[in-house]
């Protein structure tokens, strides 16, 4: 399990490692092809500020050999926002007093179809609060056998579940797991984290594995940018990444660095990571990773988006709704944050082909 490899890897030391890294670091780490983990700490590093050019240069090379000129295109699907931990950040907090919405089948596939009709979506993510009573495996396996017949590429991002679990899913068409460790920074962790499953966090990190040893076709990993210094954070992710691709190796990986929004619950980020820093990352792990899917979504600015689609990015949002029931059903209910990019789908998918890309609806389905 990774809790084991992390025992391994000091915060504090990583941090001071990060920090030390000059512009020759960096000018070295620029010149392999397959930078290791202390390239990639000299990628993040303050130093590498001033090499934002050729950063793009290599993000975009790489990018475009691994994957040329196209943006996979998802969607999400909120079905409920009941939840039973109490994250500090999140509008989905079980203090936070708003009335909580769990979609019974008629209205998921009300929801269902009305993504249908925004466009060519066949990349769907269904997302959950963390609530196992009442919106549990069982919940989960029946929004999937709603979904499977609409879409032919299911992701959740959902409550960390056991192995079996997992891999019962995947027999109704479960393709991908996304998961947000939120920060790998283990004497921090319950500061935002005090109670509910989600304080454990050991089984929210080794969930990872669990997904592995399921067989999870493709596997999302992500920290909440905002919580602790986010250069210590993603270096950390990085670490787990390679650990997953060598333990797992036929299994496909993502990664997201959302950006804290503004929630019900009103809490202030720690760190603000500025948009050139979030290029600086974006680039950093292209480099460090050519075949990783870097994803982006509609938490950033439409203007942002689309400076930074065809410099490393390779799959988006677009048309998303954060609370349950959001495109048709409950238009009203809590969102877990506030979106920043507000275009419809066939807006973004038009500012795709301005550059040039192409928007992919449908990249795999199943061979029979």
């Amino acid at each position: 399990m990774f809790s084991e490899e992390l025992n391994q890897y000091s915060w504090d030391d990583t941090t001071k490692q990060i920090y030390s890294k000059t512009a020759a670091d960096v000018e070295i780490a620029l010149g392999k092809s397959h930078p290791d983990i202390d390239d990639f700490m000299a990628l993040v590093s303050p130093a590498a500020a001033k090499y934002l050019e050729p950063m793009a240069v290599l993000s975009q090379k790489y990018t475009l050999q691994r994957f040329g000129k196209t943006m996979s295109m998802y969607i999400p699907l909120y079905i409920t926002n009941s939840c039973t931990n109490f994250c500090v950040y999140c509008g989905f907090n079980h203090n936070n007093p708003f009335q909580r919405t769990i979609l019974t089948e008629e209205e998921i596939l009300n929801e269902l179809h009305a993504i249908k009709k925004l466009g060519n979506f066949e990349n769907l993510l269904i997302v959950t609060g963390e609530n196992p009573k009442d919106a549990g495996v069982d919940y989960l396996e029946r929004a999937l056998q709603l979904a499977h017949p609409l879409f032919s590429n299911l992701t959740i991002e959902v409550m960390p579940l056991k192995a079996d679990e997992y891999e019962r899913l995947t027999h109704v068409g479960l393709h991908g797991v996304v998961c947000f460790q939120e920060t790998y920074n283990r004497a921090r962790y319950n500061v935002y984290h005090p109670k509910g499953m989600k304080s454990k966090f050991e089984w929210r990190l080794n969930g990872f594995d669990r997904m592995g040893q399921a067989n999870v076709h493709k596997i999302g990993m992500g920290v909440l940018i905002g919580l602790e210094d986010w250069r210590t954070d993603v270096t950390m992710m990085a670490r787990h990444l390679r650990y997953l691709q060598r333990t797992y190796w036929q299994t496909k990986y993502s990664v997201n660095f959302p950006r804290m929004r503004p929630s019900e619950g009103h809490f202030q980020p720690n760190v603000i990571l500025e948009d050139r820093e979030l290029a600086q990352l974006i680039f950093a792990f292209r480099i460090f990773d050519h075949d990783v899917d870097i994803s982006i979504s509609t938490r950033e600015s439409s203007n942002f988006r689309d400076n930074i689609m065809s410099l490393g990015v390779t799959s988006m949002s677009a048309g998303s709704k954060t609370e349950p029931g959001g495109y048709c059903t409950h238009p009203q209910a809590l969102e877990q944050f506030h979106i920043s990019d507000e275009r419809t789908p066939a807006e973004v998918a038009t500012a795709i082909q301005a550059r040039g890309y192409e928007p992919v609806w449908k990249d795999w389905d199943y061979w029979l």
